[in-house]
């Protein structure tokens, strides 16, 4: 949420409390932290500090209101102690002084009680975790009244050459220790319970979320804690290290192709395109190019894009407006890579994240063959469709809720031509890609499509037009589960849904991975490089029975001229099996650190003893559509659940009331609880065994057995008597012989009729009137 005034006048009073601590020499503590390092005297440290801050920075952009929210600056705050702890030598002036002033931040910040609850370990975006190690035991705090004496470096394993001691530079570096003298100490798990905001402008890799930098309670899968917080579970750190090492040493992306740009305009357009995106305002007032401005020009590496030049907003004006670029493809590559950065840098799913992604499809509405006309004004956020996922009628029902006519079940065929491949902004897509697609409903939550066609549209107002038919893939808020169901880290579900979007609809390519492989490795080019969003598909979602089937065969979710393809979407393998973190509902309050998700979607009453999550067998308990949705209700206490450590079953206790149908279960087969002595006498399945056993598809019940199936024929239905096969067979052939049956000796004899048929009452009136013939 924004920083509320009574926020903003907490945090500055927390910034002017770091500012006053001084020593009894009235040596201002925060003064070497005030500035940025001197890039030019010490240009190694930007190549080990991934995020440099300095106090000047963070409290001008607390006054102008840069910040969204407040753990943005407690994070930002922090970074400049965590920074210098990490460059610095341990026990250094810098690194006591930097221990120093961050206790007094965290002091300072809990006794607000307007401020949000932080962490005190190293943020996701610090040199300790981006380098995958913790710094050296820190000294004690201070007492920040007295002078800290100063006191010698701790000394570091002997070395052909130590470092010389540097004068320390104006930001707070007192000296530099190489990497082979610091000491590397593996991450541990932390207790804290709450997660924090990412920073604004932390480098992106969706294949490195920040998830597994929480630091949260690890409950043990089969614990009864009944805490919220206690869903979380981060991925242990040998793990993420094995997951790190694989993309740090895979293939970068290209960039983009020579297809697919924007034909040649008048170069007076240019100005008037950036003039459009720059001034583009929603419907409160809002100008959403801010998201754009706010981009830093030089470009990361850590950010794998397709160019590392300088690019900003401000440049592409300033070259419109001087006509410096040659083409209108050279124009329309620059936006591309200016967007590209956008995706980067923001936090997917934030509100500055969504801008950019409305501001790219205005872009390309106003760069189309058929561009809309001024006012630029759109119900849709420019989006081809007039309803995204969870905003659609189910396509196996008319009945439900949602706009109808925008999905089918099936790929249509008429009025267009198939192609292999379609080329928009420089990329090429064909059958079997991923894709993000513009939502109508939420920009920051882009469409996830499996590209089954790729067409040139046969319509006479859009004849030759390219467009591609996607199979729609959910996201968790898309959906309506159990308040207990867990999901994995960037977990999405195929659908039934099939949709038509023209190319102006593609943001960018993605990747998707069923769990079977994404366990396993990473994928290979083309299908995917490091720095796309990359996501894990472990089971369908039917939307009108609201759930969740376990896929079993994974052929059946992609494109049949794909399935004849040698191997589709081949990997580079881990060096052992890597599972994804687990996470609660988005709708949640507590699910990630933050307020709870607004979608579609909505949590619905389920079983405490059916809990329903990624691994489970054939989801859980099935639900109807007629279950009443609870809505975006983050106050929705969870419901204890009971897993395995593997996470792919789960055990339903004996007791368990079932909702319809006889009880089969063995109790009641032994003749219930009384019968065997009672509850004493009764163990449950192991884990480790239950797992082995089928489930009942209706009610997730083990199916047990107790013996093998007799191998005897089958018998046979019910048959008619000997006397009754006798009766048909004289029948038979007496009817043969006579000609009728009148003249077999058993048979019935005829009941008389009383009325007379209408051919005897005809011949009897003709009689009466004498025309007897």
């Amino acid at each position: 949420m924004p920083i509320s005034p009574t926020q903003k006048v907490a945090i500055e009073e927390v910034i002017a409390a770091i500012l006053d601590v001084t020593t009894r020499g009235k040596r201002q503590l925060a003064a070497m932290f005030m500035d940025l390092v001197d890039r030019t005297e010490w240009p190694e440290y930007y190549e080990i500090i991934p995020e440099p801050r300095c106090l000047n920075h963070i409290q001008a952009g607390v006054a102008k209101g840069r910040y969204k929210e407040a753990t943005d600056v407690f994070t930002d705050i922090s970074l400049v102690f965590w920074n210098a702890l990490f460059y610095n030598e341990a026990g250094s002036q810098i690194a006591l002084d930097a221990e120093s002033l961050k206790n007094v931040l965290e002091t300072e910040w809990k006794k607000r009680p307007a401020l949000p609850p932080t962490r005190s370990s190293p943020p996701p975006s610090s040199a300790q975790k981006v380098h995958g190690t913790e710094t050296e035991a820190q000294p004690s705090t201070q007492d920040v009244k007295e002078e800290t004496p100063s006191i010698a470096p701790t000394p570091a394993p002997p070395t052909p050459a130590p470092a010389p001691v540097a004068p320390a530079p104006p930001a707070g570096v007192a000296r530099v220790i190489a990497p082979s003298q610091q000491s590397r100490v593996p991450p541990t798990a932390s207790t804290s319970q709450t997660q924090p905001k990412q920073v604004p402008l932390r480098p992106k890799s969706v294949q490195q979320p920040p998830t597994p930098d929480i630091e949260v309670d690890v409950v043990s899968p089969d614990s009864d804690v009944q805490d919220e917080d206690a869903f979380l579970a981060e991925r242990d750190p040998q793990s993420e290290e094995i997951v790190k090492q694989l993309e740090k040493g895979l293939p970068r992306w290209p960039g983009f192709g020579d297809e697919g740009w924007m034909d040649e305009i008048n170069p007076e357009r240019y100005s008037d395109i950036v003039h459009t995106i720059k001034s583009f305002k929603d419907i409160l007032g809002n100008r959403l190019a801010i998201c754009l401005e706010s981009l830093p020009e030089d470009s990361a590496m850590s950010l794998n894009l397709s160019n590392t030049a300088p690019i900003s907003l401000k440049q592409i004006e300033t070259r419109a407006r001087h006509k410096m670029y040659k083409s209108s493809k050279e124009f329309d590559l620059e936006f591309a890579r200016l967007f590209e950065k956008a995706r980067r840098v923001h936090e997917t799913g934030s509100e500055t994240y969504g801008r950019a992604l409305l501001l790219q499809r205005l872009y390309q509405a106003i760069t189309s063959p058929n561009p809309p006309s001024a006012p630029y004004t759109s119900s849709t956020n420019f989006a081809s469709l007039k309803a995204g996922p969870g905003n659609v009628k189910p396509v196996h029902g008319s009945d439900g809720e949602g706009a109808s006519n925008v999905t089918t079940h099936r790929v249509v065929t008429r009025d267009r031509t198939f192609v292999d491949e379609v080329n928009y902004k420089g990329w090429k897509i064909k059958l079997g890609d991923w894709v993000h697609l513009s939502s109508p409903d939420d920009p920051s939550k882009p469409i996830i499509g499996h590209v089954f066609r790729c067409w040139l549209s046969d319509d006479t107002d859009n004849k030759g037009h390219p467009g591609i038919t996607v199979s729609w893939y959910y996201r968790p808020e898309q959906t309506f589960h159990p308040a207990n169901r867990q999901f994995w880290e960037g977990e999405v579900f195929k659908t039934s849904h099939f949709a038509d979007h023209p190319v102006e609809d593609i943001l960018e390519k993605v990747a998707c991975q069923f769990t079977a492989r994404h366990i396993r490795g990473r994928p290979r080019p083309p299908f995917w490089y490091v720095g796309f969003p990359l996501y894990v598909c472990d089971a369908r979602y039917n939307d009108r029975d609201r759930v969740f089937v376990r896929i079993k065969n994974w052929n059946s979710c992609v494109p049949e001229e794909v399935r004849q393809t040698p191997e589709f979407m081949p990997i580079y393998p881990f060096e052992r099996t890597v599972y994804p973190a687990r996470l609660p509902s988005p709708f949640l309050a507590k699910s990630a650190g933050k307020s709870a998700a607004k979608g579609p979607g909505g949590i619905i009453p389920g079983s405490a003893d059916q809990p329903d999550g990624p691994g489970d067998s054939e989801g859980a308990k099935r639900r109807t559509r007629n279950n009443t949705p609870l809505r975006n209700t983050p106050s929705a206490p969870p419901v204890p659940t009971q897993y395995q450590a593997t996470h792919t079953s789960y055990i339903q206790p004996y007791t368990a009331p079932r909702a319809s149908g006889p009880d089969r279960s063995v109790v009641s087969a032994a003749g219930g609880l009384v019968a065997i002595g009672g509850p004493g006498q009764v163990e449950k399945l192991a884990p480790e065994t239950a797992k082995l056993f089928d489930r009942d598809p209706d009610t997730g019940e083990v199916l047990w057995f107790a013996a093998p199936p007799l191998n005897l024929p089958r018998a046979r239905g019910p048959r008619h008597s000997l006397e009754y096969l006798q009766f048909l067979a004289r029948k038979r052939k007496q009817g043969q012989t006579h000609g009728s049956i009148e003249d077999y000796d058993d048979a019935p004899a005829k009941r008389p009729r009383n009325i007379p048929t209408v051919t005897e009452t005809t011949i009897q009136v003709l009689k009466e009137l004498s025309f007897d013939g």
